[in-house]
């Protein structure tokens, strides 16, 4: 597929507001996961909580739009002058030629949980200022944002679980290819609450430790909250050196299980490939890949040998998830970036350290940060039900 310019990015986690505390971190591989203590929730795990999210407010004509995740939504769209470039191009392509599509799993769902704990205690009845719509509904998320930034174009949430905030990019990219647009936000959001943590500690999957992606210790998840958003644009007619790229998109869904990855990584296998294909790369073209990763047994077993299926035991990569958790349906976009960042600082994240590497799995899985020469990379988020993506991205020469 032709390649899409990334003119501008950032991210918001528990390693940072912006790309240079992303990077910062990143360069001093930290962890940003602590022991939850999130709004009395009473599970042994760890998490990680992006600090101050409640201190955002929403402008009084957006009202109806004010829970956490929309807060997160909001103070990552004031870094690294995100709205500003934004703003720019909207004077540039026209209000209407730019798209919204945004990924997320939960969306406001802390703000139903909330309203059913102060329900009418005779009627039943919610309170009467919870607004379902606005909050609520994983489409919340991106009117907010369309709101926010004044945009006219089309727009879209995708909830498919993990892989949601990665496949907006696919579903942003096809627009583009079909002339209805010219430029396009893509990214992901997604917040804390008693929905998701109780929901994978009942599946047996949240880790009493900081996870530890791809170690031979592994116990499971760390659940984490993020947002984070990339500019997609049609390619100008000259490119600055080392411009990030958008090059391939890969999707596939192999509805293995409900909530277990095909124990081979067929579907895993397929969205790689599909993305270098879409790319016009070999698997020997890619220098780095960021995994999945979310240290389970069985994700990290399947998806290692997805990789090793593709690319060999030769091609490093690593799993990021031990810095900032699992975003869930904002993984996929906050990888991108990380990706992006990756590419401009030529740097191959390793995460931080953990235990011994399970020597079962034959991928060459980074033990230390590498600085070397980066042009492309990939990028893997994969959902429940079998929801996978892959993206491809490189640099201008």
């Amino acid at each position: 597929m032709p390649p899409v310019l990334v003119s501008h990015f950032t991210a918001t986690s528990c390693i940072g507001r912006g790309l240079d505390q992303t990077l910062a971190a990143l360069l001093q591989r930290q962890c940003g996961l602590q022991r939850c203590a999130f709004q009395g929730i009473d599970i042994d795990t760890w998490v990680g909580e992006v600090d101050a999210v409640d201190d955002e407010e929403i402008q009084p004509e957006l009202r109806n739009f004010n829970c956490r995740n929309n807060r997160l939504a909001q103070l990552a769209l004031r870094q690294d002058g995100f709205a500003d470039a934004v703003e720019t191009a909207a004077r540039r392509w026209g209000r209407r030629r730019i798209g919204v599509f945004l990924g997320t799993s939960t969306a406001g769902i802390l703000q139903t949980e909330r309203a059913f704990r102060h329900r009418d205690p005779i009627s039943g009845h919610l309170p009467a200022d919870f607004v379902y719509a606005a909050t609520h509904s994983p489409y919340s998320l991106t009117d907010f944002i369309r709101r926010k930034l004044r945009l006219e174009g089309p727009a879209m949430s995708v909830s498919s679980a993990c892989s949601s905030s990665a496949k907006v990019f696919a579903s942003a990219k096809r627009m583009l290819d079909a002339g209805l647009i010219d430029a396009a936000v893509v990214g992901g959001v997604d917040s804390l609450c008693a929905t998701t943590l109780y929901g994978f500690h009942s599946l047996g999957l949240l880790a009493d430790s900081p996870c530890r992606p791809f170690s031979d210790d592994r116990k499971g998840i760390s659940l984490g909250e993020a947002a984070a958003y990339l500019l997609l644009e049609r390619m100008p007619d000259s490119l600055d050196a080392g411009a990030v790229l958008l090059l391939g998109a890969g999707e596939s869904s192999d509805a293995h299980h409900m909530s277990s990855p095909h124990p081979e990584g067929l579907g895993a296998r397929m969205a790689m490939e599909q993305a270098l294909s879409s790319a016009g790369l070999s698997h020997a073209d890619v220098d780095y890949i960021n995994l999945h990763g979310t240290a389970t047994l069985n994700n990290d077993s399947a998806e290692a040998k997805a990789v090793a299926g593709v690319f060999g035991a030769a091609t490093p990569c690593s799993s990021t998830k031990g810095a900032t958790g699992h975003t869930l349906g904002a993984a996929g976009a906050l990888e991108a970036v990380i990706c992006a960042v990756a590419i401009q600082h030529d740097l191959m994240p390793a995460g931080p350290e953990a235990g011994q590497r399970d020597t079962m799995m034959n991928i060459q899985y980074l033990a230390s940060n590498r600085q070397q020469r980066v042009s492309h990379v990939l990028s893997n988020s994969f959902g429940f039900g079998g929801s996978n993506c892959s993206l491809v991205f490189g640099r201008s020469a």
